[in-house]
């Protein structure tokens, strides 16, 4: 591990405590860092203390869970695929998850059921496209991509057919949760938990994770049970997509930029790698849904065009900067 590795996660770690700061003072009605500290430890201004633990708290804890479980799936994405440009949306999760939200958005619903109608889209996607991957034949990285992308402009059809026949009364809802918004999150303790879980079983399987990045023959040549390591790849990364989309919706860039990132100090052995990506993935969506709800206040941006903003030159420097000789 090099020297330098726990230097950067301890900034990284800095960063995301400064993020989530940032996220609990700033907003249409600024507060100050003492009356945070104040509000934390249940001292203070009452109002203040209920803006910062009701209203902003819970939406930067499930900014960061969803951001450290969108970058988390982009590593596995990208392992699975052995594909630098793989992102947790490829295999058409997000598909089945926005168009379980929408139906329910246009039934009038709001908060947990649209939460878990996102969810359980996802999880039918998932399963869907495993099934029609694994056929009669042999399951493969290349199998699975094209029938992802097969279901996920299925699933991107509905989607324009829902826009289309929707009520306009909800049609700001549904377009907000397509681009990514927390107002729906009610809450984020089974996010928190998916993630803790998910990376402390992650961990382990570092050296496998990393012996399969460099191909399926040389995986196999040193021991790595690679076809039910492909499951378990898979499983996991729609799971932490599921998650992500239920409590923010569609939020792109995230899961794609991020390990290349972190793969730039941190180099790419996963078990430096998953931890920094976390933590660096959380506080970038952190940072992005401060901005969404504070750079046109009291108006909101769905955090998904900020998220855009920043991941499209970040991810054109990134490129180009993998170009430049060395």
């Amino acid at each position: 591990m090099p020297r330098h590795y726990p230097t950067f996660l301890a900034l990284l770690a800095l960063l995301a405590i400064a993020a989530m700061g940032i996220a609990l003072a700033a907003g249409s009605v600024a507060i100050a860092p003492r009356e945070v500290l104040a509000a934390l430890l249940g001292d203070g201004d009452p109002l203040a203390g209920r803006l910062v633990l009701e209203a902003r708290l819970p939406r930067a804890s499930a900014a960061f869970a969803t951001g450290a479980l969108l970058a988390l799936a982009g590593c596995l994405m990208q392992v699975l695929l052995r594909n630098p440009l793989a992102d947790p949306y490829v295999l058409g999760v997000s598909g089945g998850a926005a168009v379980g939200a929408l139906l329910v958005i246009m039934l009038g619903a709001t908060g947990i059921a649209v939460g878990g109608a996102a969810f359980g889209g996802a999880l039918a996607s998932t399963l869907l496209v495993f099934s029609l991957a694994h056929g009669r034949g042999d399951w493969a990285p290349a199998r699975l991509l094209l029938t992802g992308v097969v279901i996920a402009a299925g699933w991107g059809a509905l989607i324009s057919l829902l826009l289309a026949i929707g009520p306009d009364a909800s049609l700001r809802s549904m377009l907000f949760w397509l681009m990514g918004d927390f107002s729906f999150s009610s809450g984020s303790r089974g996010a928190w938990l998916v993630l803790l879980l998910g990376l402390a079983g992650l961990l382990p399987f570092s050296r496998h994770l990393n012996l399969l990045a460099h191909g399926e023959l040389q995986a196999r040549a040193l021991g790595v049970p690679v076809q039910p390591l492909n499951i378990a790849i898979y499983l996991v990364a729609s799971l932490f997509t599921a998650v992500a989309v239920m409590h923010g919706g569609s939020i792109g860039f995230v899961g794609l930029v991020v390990p290349h990132m972190v793969r730039l100090v941190a180099g790419s052995d996963h078990r430096r790698l998953l931890p920094a990506a976390a933590l660096l993935g959380g506080t970038l969506l952190v940072l992005a849904d401060t901005a969404s709800r504070t750079v046109i206040a009291p108006r909101q941006l769905p955090v998904g065009v900020v998220t855009a903003f920043i991941g499209v030159p970040l991810f054109l420097w990134l490129l180009n900067r993998s170009r430049s000789p060395a």
